[in-house]
């Protein structure tokens, strides 16, 4: 039994997917479903914000405030996501009708995105710093919360209303996605440390949220894609992008993390992403088609991640039997 679980556990990405992808098909191909699509669409948009509202908080109930430090590194990454997404806010409010406009939305997405909840886990495997990586988790969700309102109004200009009430319609959905998780989560540790003991020791349900949230997240980006009016060429070009972006920003957060001696911690903070949150924003926020760059991203980062996890086993056992 503890087999099969350990194997269900390793593929769960593949098993989630799969089933959000089987399961958008089997749900829109049966005829007599077809009056509940709507109820659907409407349930699936108020489960996604709670799926990662609950995977925050169980996360940010795990952090110990007196274990959080602040690096140079989390300066220098928080300068590149916050920057980079200005500059193609500005490229985009600037040329409106550009050709590579869904693109340079979903790079946009790729490099505001945060870190992902799992993102300490697999830097504590790898030998990293998983306090430095849980303060920079903190630290770019903040910023999203206030980034995103504050630029996205200019990008995709809400018919009827204007750039204020936009951006607080925006901060409305953000920021207690984003920060109300970590506020929660501190409430508890101090005025119920019991059910802060229970929920901090329970791993097993956040685990069990993010296969539910990625295999809704799946279905999602399914439907963009099937509902889009762009060309095959367009989701090409994403698909890429989202490649790019990851391997970009894994080369970028090692690069930086190494002049602090602080690696894998750094390159895990910028390119292991939250990608559920990824595609709840593209299809929110942005043009629906750019929600492929989270689904594509989730797979690239876990195939980085499992290289490294190989890596750093075989280094290991090497050190360990003295083999070159």
């Amino acid at each position: 039994m503890k087999g099969l679980l350990g194997f269900i556990r390793d593929w769960m990405l593949i098993f989630a997917m799969l089933s959000g992808i089987a399961g958008y098909f089997i749900y829109v191909n049966v005829p007599f479903l077809e009056p509940t699509h709507a109820l659907a669409d409407k349930t699936v948009r108020l489960l996604q914000p709670l799926l990662i509202f609950a995977m925050l908080f169980l996360t940010f109930c795990k952090v110990n405030p007196k274990k959080l430090r602040l690096c140079p590194w989390h300066g220098w990454l928080l300068l590149f996501q916050v920057g980079i997404f200005a500059v193609l806010s500005a490229v985009l409010v600037l040329l409106p009708h550009s050709g590579m406009r869904v693109v340079l939305e979903g790079v946009m997405i790729c490099v505001i995105c945060p870190t992902a909840t799992a993102g300490a886990v697999i830097t504590k495997k790898l030998g990293g710093n998983a306090a430095h990586l849980t303060t920079y988790t903190i630290l770019i969700n903040l910023a999203v919360a206030l980034v995103v309102p504050a630029l996205v109004p200019y990008v995709h200009p809400n018919p009827g209303m204007t750039m204020w009430s936009s951006s607080l319609l925006i901060l409305g959905k953000v920021f207690p996605l984003l920060l109300l998780p970590l506020l929660a989560a501190m409430l508890v540790r101090y005025l119920a440390p019991r059910l802060h003991f229970a929920l901090s020791h329970y791993q097993d349900l956040a685990f069990y949220l993010w296969a539910v949230a990625l295999a809704l997240a799946t279905a999602v980006t399914v439907r963009s894609v099937m509902h889009s009016g762009e060309g095959l060429a367009t989701e090409l070009w994403l698909v890429a992008a989202s490649l790019g972006c990851c391997l970009g920003q894994f080369w970028l957060g090692r690069r930086v993390g190494g002049r602090y001696n602080d690696r894998i911690s750094a390159g895990q903070s910028l390119g292991q992403k939250n990608t559920v949150l990824a595609i709840w924003m593209g299809f929110t926020f942005f043009t629906p088609i750019t929600a492929v760059v989270g689904g594509f991203y989730s797979i690239w980062h876990n195939l980085i991640n499992s290289w490294q996890l190989y890596r750093h086993k075989q280094e290991k056992e090497a050190r360990e039997t003295g083999r070159p």
